[in-house]
């Protein structure tokens, strides 16, 4: 078996983190193993090595367990003190191409920063991680990856008794906006230094050698989150808890809690359990992403400028950038699953129209079907505003729309009814109905009806949890 640890972030970050072994699983049980994304890495891996490295049973030769520190704001509030309450970092490997990821328990027991937690987690909350983020990798919006989920043999304690459960994720690195707040809170811009180098070095080493290298870090840090945000919207993904320590530098997407897609088209759709103010509400995200980058940049202004005011200023002017980036990269999404040729000034306007048009309709069947009225009708109580829309949509796309479509929309997402109903039968010991969803949302452009429709009726509204 290979796998071979590299640990920069311990090297290069002194005093950012805490030592922390994980918890030894009594009776582990291998659940899923990512085979591709090991070779990817390069590592190689049995069964029987996956379930005892990947479950605390016994660490990999040549790990050293960490739990990272960081803050972060929570639905708007600071909490000075967060870090890895149920994570350990085993440590980094470096990819054949060169590129270094971290290796991470999550689930694995307590840790110095678990707040009275029990630092463990249970089978489906773990699997649901599996099934988002494959489907992330699949449509090719960044992410961090599920290389194994190893199911512990105990049991934990949430509303009711669960069979508990270890997830090793794969990230390009777990810093976050978060910690950088960690220690810009406490005054010491030495470390939130630190981390800027370490995170160009390892992020962004184009920028090594720049005039001003945390300028062009926070630039290239903005660049990469409206892209990523703008990709979520046009899946119609709602995060659920876009808090700032769940907002990596790396621009992947993190943390999948109480996350979802939206079916019918519903700007304010909420599903977490705990947002009940609907900050992060799908149409909320672009401006979500705003006010986080703004609590980023906030911590680099000593680095952006010696005059204070002046620094204050650089960091506005790029804030106030974010607006429109956003939508150019909303623009660029929406002509993608519009089937649209080139650029055209009128674009985003034929979008906008679409959306007031379609409010209610299935947002992943209406793209994909945009080309077929026939199929597009039964999606929508009263079509007369589609009706209207259509033929301005078909001058503008031209020949080849319905390729173009389906090549950019899914045929199959993690629709939130088959995602419970295999996690309800995973939890209960039955794994087909995980794997048989999940081989369908590893290969999303193909039609598989089962796994195409839309919630039925009786489903009723959908509430996630975080599964904390």
């Amino acid at each position: 078996m290979t796998l071979a640890f590299d640990h920069s972030y311990a090297r290069d970050l002194p005093g950012t983190y805490l030592r922390a072994a994980p918890d030894v699983a009594p009776a582990p049980r291998l659940l899923f193993l990512n085979r591709p994304l090991a070779a990817d890495l390069g590592v190689t891996l049995d069964d029987d090595h996956a379930r005892d490295w990947f479950s605390g049973a016994a660490l990999p030769p040549g790990a050293d367990p960490i739990a990272q520190a960081y803050a972060g704001h929570q639905f708007g509030g600071f909490s000075p003190q967060l870090g890895d309450g149920r994570a350990h970092l085993l440590g980094e490997v470096v990819a054949p191409d060169g590129r270094r990821f971290d290796i991470q328990l999550k689930g694995s027991g307590k840790t110095p920063f678990s707040r009275g937690g029990d630092g463990k987690a249970a089978v489906g909350p773990m699997l649901r991680e599996v099934v988002i983020s494959e489907f992330m990798a699949a449509m090719g919006v960044p992410t961090t990856r599920a290389l194994a989920v190893v199911a512990t043999g105990e049991e934990v304690w949430r509303e009711t008794k669960l069979p508990g459960a270890v997830l090793a994720r794969v990230a390009a690195s777990h810093l976050r906006v978060g910690t950088f707040q960690f220690f810009a809170a406490r005054g010491d811009q030495a470390r939130v230094k630190a981390l800027a180098d370490h995170a160009i070095a390892r992020h962004y080493p184009d920028l090594a050698g720049h005039d001003a290298p945390y300028l062009a870090f926070l630039d290239a840090a903005i660049e990469r989150q409206t892209a990523l945000i703008a990709d979520w919207m046009g899946l119609g993904f709602i995060h659920g808890v876009m808090n700032t320590d769940n907002m990596a530098i790396s621009g992947e997407t993190i943390d999948y809690g109480p996350c979802a897609f939206m079916e019918g088209y519903a700007p304010g759709t909420v599903f977490s359990s705990i947002d009940r103010q609907g900050r992060y509400a799908y149409q909320n995200q672009p401006l979500i992403l705003g006010w986080n980058l703004a609590r980023l940049a906030e911590t680099l202004i000593p680095l952006l400028d010696r005059d204070p005011d002046r620094a204050v200023e650089i960091a506005n002017d790029r804030l106030g950038g974010i607006a429109p980036r956003y939508h150019a990269e909303w623009t660029r999404v929406m002509r993608r699953k519009l089937g649209l040729p080139g650029a055209d000034e009128g674009d985003a306007r034929l979008a906008d129209d679409l959306l007031t048009a379609m409010q209610g309709a299935d947002w992943t069947l209406t793209f994909r079907r945009l080309a077929d009225a026939g199929r597009l009708r039964p999606l929508f109580t009263d079509f007369t505003a589609m009706e209207a829309w259509l033929p301005r949509w078909h001058a503008r796309a031209g020949d080849g729309a319905a390729r173009r479509l389906a090549a950019a929309n899914p045929a199959v997402i993690p629709r939130n009814h088959q995602v419970e109903a295999a996690l309800t039968a995973a939890t209960e010991g039955d794994m087909a109905p995980f794997h048989a969803l999940l081989a369908a949302i590893q290969a999303p452009f193909t039609e598989a009806e089962p796994y195409m429709l839309p919630a039925p009726s009786g489903f009723g509204r959908y509430v996630t949890f975080c599964g904390t």
